[in-house]
């Protein structure tokens, strides 16, 4: 059973390294697009969506790091 716990515990944590790169990098593509004005949003509330966006998908890799986290000291444990 704790072997079959362990291999569910990596195969998240492997999706998880998979999930963040991305993450991080949608997000830096979000605030190079504000900060550019070449593709720039035209208004000030396009502007402010974007930004929103860009700081939701750091704060949902925030929450993926951390789960990161726990996973490799669960499976430190084991």
């Amino acid at each position: 059973m704790a072997t079959q716990d362990e291999a569910a515990l990596r195969e998240e944590l492997r999706l998880l390294e998979e999930d963040l790169p991305r993450l991080r990098q949608t997000a830096a593509e979000l605030r190079e697009r504000v900060g550019e004005r070449a593709d720039a949003p035209t208004d000030a509330a396009e502007m402010a969506t974007l930004i929103t966006m860009a700081e939701e998908q750091e704060a949902f890799a925030a929450t993926l790091e951390a789960r990161r986290e726990e996973l490799l000291r669960r499976l430190g444990q084991l």
